[in-house]
């Protein structure tokens, strides 16, 4: 009896996991990897991608992102920046409350559901905000789809207000029933509030007032204050954005502890410092929180490298040109784009010998997806997994140019860098959306990803 056929089959792939390199084809079937295995053993397809060597590594997690929308779209809006997530080989992206409205409600996360669901081209989750005053809304907001919940401990923005403790408390004791990992934005907002004060009250408009305000006591502080949190309740917590070489001791310590506790890191905090400020001018660096001076870079990249620090993600922050180019630092919009640029930086230290591609295998795709419960259908590559692969080129050189990014607030810190390794293909669920720079799926092929139990 025949073999039934399958959709695709991708010959003679170099399949990368963190655990090392296989030599293999595959075959997919409505979406879902059906067979890894010698060449010859492949079934019947209706559709042949020979790849003769090529490395293959499964689609980047970035569980950081802002996308705008509602409220924001001249920023970005989700087909915009799926977009550019798939031309830089990620595939799931979980999207950030700070819209406007805030995703607070089940209202507004049934909304924003509805709009990635006709305009993503690759697979999402959305956050849950947690507020003062939406205790009631948490559980509904669970039944309804949230892929997470995010924590904004530093916040001066209106939209997502810092806040109590007691609120923090309380919502982790609901998170820790359900299993469910809370990003957290570690920074004392105490400090962040009353510190731009004094400065602004001095008359201070500079880039390194920006700094100052945001002084990595800041950031050491509330990772303590949030582990503590963590092992009263039993709720797992990760721990956003990390930026300062000095938090580093404090994650490891309460790893040690015994805290169920998982940090990212992001590119611009890996590759940047205040010294780019010459060649960009200081307030376009402006981020929460901040890039740091250039000490902190080394020891990051090899907390991130050797594991300690657990994610790569984005942050990915996008803003118009003229909204990064303002004489006032606190006028200046905070953030970069980063989807379309993380997975080329990070293929550039693997073609220096810094970095495995075991490692980044780990770091953006297998860690995400274990952490925020997508395994086993996310983040590897294997039988019974979607089938969401990124096939790489690891030869070519490129010059990153904001004109040619997808994103619509495409200033980004890294223009002219040149990077080693690009995603040259990326597949969704089967489904090829990104081919050789080109999106060739329609908005809507992304769908919202759903929770291991």
């Amino acid at each position: 009896m025949a073999r039934p056929s399958v959709d695709t089959v991708m010959r003679e792939a170099r399949i990368v996991s963190s655990t090392g390199v296989r030599e293999a084809s595959i075959a997919i079937a409505d979406g879902t990897i059906v067979e890894i295995g010698p060449d010859e053993t492949m079934p019947a397809a209706r559709e042949e991608i020979v790849l003769a060597g090529a490395t293959v590594i499964p689609g980047a997690i970035d569980v950081h992102v802002h996308f705008r929308d509602p409220g924001f779209p001249h920023k970005e809006d989700w087909t915009s920046g799926t977009e550019a997530a798939a031309a830089g080989g990620i595939t799931t992206v979980f999207e950030m409350p700070n819209t406007d409205p805030a995703t607070a409600s089940v209202a507004a996360l049934t909304d924003k559901i509805a709009r990635a669901s006709a305009k993503a081209v690759v697979d999402f989750g959305i956050y849950g905000n947690v507020a003062d005053g939406n205790h009631d809304a948490l559980e509904p907001m669970i039944e309804a789809g949230a892929a997470a919940f995010k924590i904004y401990m530093g916040s001066d923005n209106p939209l997502v207000p810092a806040p109590s403790d007691h609120t923090i408390l309380a919502a982790l004791d609901i998170f820790a029933r359900h299993g469910m990992r809370t990003t957290v934005h570690a920074e004392n907002a105490a400090i962040l509030v009353g510190r731009e004060a004094r400065l602004k009250a001095a008359g201070r408009t500079d880039a390194a007032a920006h700094l100052e305000q945001h002084a990595d006591l800041a950031e050491m502080e509330a990772i303590q204050r949030i582990a503590l949190y963590s092992r009263e309740t039993g709720a797992p917590i990760h721990i956003a954005h990390l930026s300062s070489a000095r938090s580093i001791p404090f994650i490891e310590a309460a790893k040690r502890e015994g805290t169920d506790l998982s940090c990212e890191t992001c590119p611009h905090y890996l590759t940047l410092s205040t010294e780019d400020g010459a060649r960009l001018g200081a307030n376009f660096l402006r981020v929460k929180p901040p890039v740091r001076g250039p000490e902190h870079k080394a020891p990051l990249r090899r907390a991130l490298f050797d594991g300690t620090i657990d994610v790569l993600s984005t942050d990915h922050a996008p803003h118009r040109h003229t909204e990064k180019n303002r004489p006032v630092i606190w006028d200046c919009a905070p953030g970069f784009p980063g989807v379309e640029t993380s997975m080329r930086l990070m293929l550039t230290a693997v073609a220096t010998g810094e970095l495995s591609l075991e490692r980044y295998v780990a770091m953006a795709a297998e860690a995400p997806a274990r952490l925020f419960r997508l395994a086993p259908r996310k983040g590897h590559i294997a039988v019974g997994a979607d089938a969401d692969i990124v096939v790489l080129d690891l030869d070519r050189r490129e010059r990153i140019s904001a004109a040619r990014l997808h994103s619509k607030g495409n200033a980004t810190p890294f223009e002219g860098m040149e990077t080693i390794g690009l995603p040259v293909l990326t597949m969704v669920r089967g489904r090829t959306v990104m081919r050789a720079g080109a999106i060739v799926a329609p908005p809507g092929t992304g769908q919202r990803v759903t929770m291991a139990v």
